[in-house]
């Protein structure tokens, strides 16, 4: 294997099939269990605001804290990862969150400003995704990428667990209980990650420093289109997975327990079909994918601005939702995959899962803005059924004609 000056290489030897679907479990693990620590506020929002005297904007700004710090600092993280591996980031990420979620659990859920504080520095854990999909990039040949990393890509359903403990932990032992319990999980994969997880044989590692490959990042063509794609795709599901319990007590009179179990079958589906759209980019290209996805979710937002009932047209709106969603975050980094040169894998990735970050914290803010000023959820889901038609438009035609020569 002929190697350029700026790069060095690990063993070249084989990996068996065993040996990756070990690497792609332990990641996939990981990346489940700080993705449950990153979502715990979100369960706990109604909680908070009965409490503390929440606003709706500020009840939406406490879920949203957490998300935009895991997302931009999946940029650095991503890059850090390209050069130590996987194995060194997911147990540091691992044991660093360990710090806010035992702050949140026993000190910092009594005053809005140590919610923020704690929340902040939360967002670490959802920096864990950067540091998986370069992981696992490494360890499968291109033609199993898609369905690999759509399988990885399930473990978003740690927001899932979350939902589903999180309110019952509270009720039945104290608020402090969910928090102690994932942190302990945390620890125990932190030394998981240190003693089992290994990066693939061949890994080109990447000596140049973190400020220039970011800069040839951002001169990568995939780079902006992918995470203009994931935006929507996966910031649509993390905007209703931290916003969308709020939105069902409000919007149609749910208690807080039936509302956080019915954001939990909305994870549970876009989790599932997450790697599905791995799988059908694999058979039938991404960019197709996209283009279904996007269309099923601007018809779903559209018919959900009218706030129909709930039973059967808005579950069956907020499921199929789901499921477009999921099945669209799959086929982004399937795409990624395909296009992106294999040392610079973590870096994109950092740069498009921010983005994917960012474009579900900007939502929650926006819907609980427009609800304090019209009492209205209407015009967000409009909004959203916008957006997703003006991406649709721009994957059928834009991205198709960039990735036209690689078949996707």
């Amino acid at each position: 294997m002929s190697l350029r000056t700026s790069e060095l290489s690990t063993d070249t030897s084989r990996p068996t099939t065993g040996r990756r679907m070990l690497m792609l479990s332990l990641a996939t693990v990981g990346f489940a269990v700080n993705f449950w620590a990153w979502a715990l506020l979100s369960p706990l929002g109604p909680l908070f605001k009965d409490d503390l005297g929440l606003s709706a904007f500020q009840q939406a700004l406490l879920v949203a804290v957490p998300v935009v710090v895991g997302s931009v600092g999946r940029i650095p993280v991503g890059a850090l990862t390209d050069r130590f591996g996987g194995r060194v980031m997911f147990s540091v990420v691992s044991a660093v969150t360990i710090v806010p979620v035992l702050f949140l659990g026993l000190l910092g859920h009594s005053s809005l400003a140590a919610l923020l504080v704690g929340g902040f520095f939360l967002g670490v854990g959802g920096t864990a995704f950067a540091v998986g999909v370069p992981f696992v990039t490494a360890w499968f040949p291109p033609e199993r990428r898609g369905l690999a990393i759509g399988i990885f890509g399930a473990g978003m359903g740690g927001t899932a667990i979350s939902a589903l403990t999180t309110v019952k932990l509270v009720d039945g032992w104290g608020v402090a209980t969910p928090f102690v319990v994932t942190a302990v999980v945390l620890a125990a994969y932190a030394v998981v990650a240190a003693l089992w997880l290994r990066d693939a044989p061949g890994r080109v590692v990447p000596t140049e420093s973190v400020g220039k490959r970011l800069a040839d990042t951002a001169r990568l063509p995939i780079t902006w289109q992918a995470s203009a794609l994931y935006a929507v795709a996966f910031g649509g599901f993390v905007a209703f997975s931290v916003y969308l319990p709020a939105y069902l007590k409000t919007a149609y009179g749910l208690t807080q327990a039936d509302a956080a179990n019915r954001m939990a079958g909305f994870v549970v589906l876009a989790v599932v079909m997450r790697p599905v759209g791995g799988w059908l980019s694999d058979r039938f290209g991404p960019v197709r994918v996209l283009v279904a996805s996007l269309a099923v979710v601007t018809v779903d937002a559209a018919v959900q601005s009218f706030t129909p009932d709930l039973m059967p047209l808005g579950t069956i709106a907020f499921l199929t939702m789901a499921a477009a969603l999921g099945a669209g975050s799959g086929a982004v980094f399937a795409l990624v995959a395909k296009l992106t040169p294999s040392n610079k894998v973590g870096s994109v990735t950092g740069v498009v899962g921010a983005a994917g970050g960012l474009g579900g914290f900007v939502p929650p803010l926006v819907m609980g803005a427009l609800y304090g000023a019209f009492a209205s959820y209407a015009l967000g889901l409009a909004a959203l059924a916008v957006v997703a038609l003006a991406a649709l438009v721009f994957t059928a035609t834009a991205v198709r004609r960039a990735a036209g020569a690689e078949h996707v």
